[in-house]
């Protein structure tokens, strides 16, 4: 029988306690098999509550598929990966076609399919390489947690995908268009840890030279992934925004369209000039979204300051887009840009 932790002899904040120890249990166990990469960590665990969609990107190498499959088994569910290419076609994501010992031809559900509406974690590795189509496919899966196929709506109420690409490699890749990167709740760069301790732990301790065996330290189904659609709405009817937090957020947002207003000026820049687009709508619910689950996992049923500038940078940066004449700077120009954002607007 599944475990209920919405019975009606627990109290709101009882159900929160209980939920709240299970995500920083499992916090822990994936911060043990995957090292010096805690912030990150806490990112990806504040998107599952939050039901936000993940891109990582990072050089290879750096344990982003480690990572996501230690969080994808402590989370439980059905879990499926897909190789990003440049052959792969949306009808790849949906069915497959071949030949039985009887030469009869015959389909079978695709990634996407084979678990039905049991599908909790998709892991797209190396997203860049799939073609524009795919993507495109991907986008209504994000948004609308379906898909269309033999003549059938099939719903996949629980699905949260998590894509990465590698910084290294550009050549036959597709870059990711605006809409489909808004619809990733976050997008984060991983970086191997620069601590000479982890570094030679990596080197030399057996423990991390096997990732199945360490994946395994994880406690699988640790979270029960069928009611997360609901402790997410509990926490973000739990945690109230003052009226003093509604207008910072409020001017953080108009800021991401108009800095110069707020008296925003990067070296070198026509701020005027700067962006082709602010921050959407879509991002801002997002980040106040997102914050509240930070708030949460702190212990707090009061929205802080501190809560929106803790996940603003991975949530608004990929938002932000810059027109043609600074495009080319924008891995120097937009980490300036969210810096200057979240010091020129004053605190309350």
């Amino acid at each position: 029988m599944r475990r209920s932790f919405f019975t009606k002899t627990m109290t709101v904040e009882h159900q929160l306690a209980d939920w709240r120890n299970q995500a920083l249990t499992l916090e822990n166990q994936v911060n043990q098999t995957v090292i010096g990469l805690n912030p990150l960590v806490r990112h990806l665990i504040t998107a599952v509550f939050t039901r936000g969609h993940i891109l990582l990107e990072g050089n290879v190498g750096v344990g982003k598929t480690t990572l996501l499959r230690a969080l994808a088994r402590g989370l439980g569910g059905q879990y499926q990966r897909i190789e990003g290419t440049i052959d792969l076609m949306p009808s790849d994501l949906i069915y497959y076609t071949y030949l039985d010992r009887n030469a009869k031809p015959c389909v079978d559900p695709g990634p996407l399919l084979t678990h039905g509406d049991q599908l909790s974690t998709f892991f797209f590795n190396e997203i860049n390489r799939a073609r524009p189509q795919v993507h495109s496919l991907l986008l209504r899966v994000m948004a609308e947690r379906s898909v269309s196929a033999f003549n059938t709506e099939f719903q996949l109420p629980y699905v949260q995908v998590f894509a990465d690409r590698n910084r290294v490699e550009r050549e036959e890749t597709f870059e990711l268009p605006a809409a489909a990167r808004d619809r990733f709740l976050m997008e984060i760069k991983i970086d191997p840890p620069n601590d000479d301790v982890l570094l030679d732990q990596l080197m030399f301790d057996p423990r991390y030279h096997d990732v199945d065996k360490l994946i395994e330290n994880v406690e699988p189904g640790l979270i029960a992934h069928y009611q997360l659609n609901d402790i997410a709405q509990l926490i973000q009817q739990a945690v109230i925004a003052s009226p003093a937090l509604r207008k910072y957020a409020l001017a953080l947002w108009k800021a991401t369209s108009n800095p110069q207003q707020f008296g925003i000026n990067l070296a070198d820049v026509d701020m005027p000039q700067l962006l082709h687009a602010g921050v959407s709508p879509r991002g801002m619910s997002y980040l106040i979204r997102a914050a509240k689950v930070r708030a949460w996992l702190q212990n707090r049923t009061a929205l802080f300051p501190e809560d929106l500038q803790a996940v603003f940078p991975v949530i608004m940066m990929h938002r932000l887009f810059l027109n043609p004449s600074y495009a080319y700077r924008k891995d120097e120009i937009l980490p300036q840009l969210v810096s200057g954002i979240l010091n020129q607007i004053a605190a309350p």
